[in-house]
């Protein structure tokens, strides 16, 4: 939906196979944004568009992001242990930051003063415009895309919760939405394979609070990454 809003002209067959490499190669590469290399270029040669290929994964990746912190957020509100008043500050801030660090990249790529480029680069930049201007001209795509996101990040927060009760770890589900979220978005630093490793520790550490011991946050970690690499 957000590469063909940008132009990608994607067919579903070609887009479904893309997507599924790069749930693959998240496996091997660093971070868990490794696969998204991997799924535009499986889809390089079939696009229509590759601004608009790249300028829609780029979306997904970054509705993604807003996505999980938007669950965080829920929550954090709905846990009163998970944040103090300070912390939810902060964590409200970060947000808001986040926000306007999209809003600032997508406006210069659309102001940048392209006539001063030579004109090799200066071709991309308004393929990379016509692009954002496809996507803009589409708002119900766009929020489409966002909700059903989210609520396939819910479910996956929901798989999680019962793979916990069946290791012992007996919290509200609620208690989830705020750890889940925020450990994935750690597993987004570069440093092991499909951020396996940063994401359970991130996970054992925001759990920590709420009585949850560090080997049963990690154990369920890794059991949901076997779930997941398995299929």
């Amino acid at each position: 939906m957000l590469t063909n809003a940008a132009g990608a002209a994607l067919g579903f067959r070609t887009a479904s196979h893309a997507y599924y490499w790069g749930l693959f190669g998240n496996t091997f590469l660093p971070s868990i944004v490794g696969g998204d290399v991997v799924r535009a270029g499986v889809a390089l040669r079939q696009a229509g568009s590759r601004s608009g290929l790249l300028l829609g994964s780029l979306v997904d990746r970054v509705q993604d992001v807003v996505g999980l912190g938007a669950l965080a957020g829920i929550g954090a509100l709905l846990s009163p242990r998970a944040l103090d008043a300070a912390s939810r500050r902060i964590f409200l801030g970060f947000v808001v930051l986040m926000a306007l660090l999209a809003l600032g990249g997508m406006a210069t790529l659309w102001f940048f003063p392209a006539r001063r480029l030579p004109f090799r680069y200066r071709r991309k930049l308004v393929q990379v415009r016509r692009a954002i201007r496809a996507t803009a001209a589409k708002p119900h795509a766009l929020a489409a895309a966002f909700g059903l996101g989210l609520l396939l990040q819910a479910a996956l927060v929901v798989l999680n919760w019962q793979l916990g009760r069946l290791m012992g770890i007996d919290i509200p589900l609620y208690v989830w939405l705020f750890v889940w979220p925020l450990a994935k978005i750690a597993g987004l630093t570069p440093l092991t394979q499909g951020g396996i490793g940063v994401r359970e520790a991130a996970q054992a550490a925001l759990f920590a609070p709420f009585g949850v011991g560090a080997v049963k946050a990690v154990a369920t970690g890794l059991v949901f990454q076997a779930v997941i690499i398995t299929g």
